[in-house]
């Protein structure tokens, strides 16, 4: 088969593919965007390691208090203050 045939046949065969594949299943379609389905909805369950588990604890938490950049900032502030007076320059 030559080049043009092939194209011809794959052009039919996307052409029918897009425009006269079989007829969709509206009903399974609605059933599956509604989500109502074959199954029951499964209750909701309590977390059974709940009891286990520690109280809102962050282990790293500790460390976020030793920012050990923090006075570096305040460096930062005292520069920012000394350039808004404008003394620095003799303006």
């Amino acid at each position: 088969m030559g080049r043009g045939r092939q194209k011809a046949k794959q052009t039919k065969v996307a052409r029918r593919l897009k425009y006269g594949g079989p007829e969709p299943d509206l009903e399974a379609l609605e059933r599956e965007l509604s989500g109502k389905g074959r199954f029951p909805e499964a209750p909701e369950e309590d977390d059974p390691y709940a009891k286990y588990a520690e109280p809102d604890y962050d282990k790293w938490s500790d460390y976020a208090t030793d920012d050990p950049y923090a006075k570096y900032a305040d460096y930062a502030h005292d520069f920012e203050d000394e350039e808004s007076d404008g003394s620095e320059h003799g303006v």
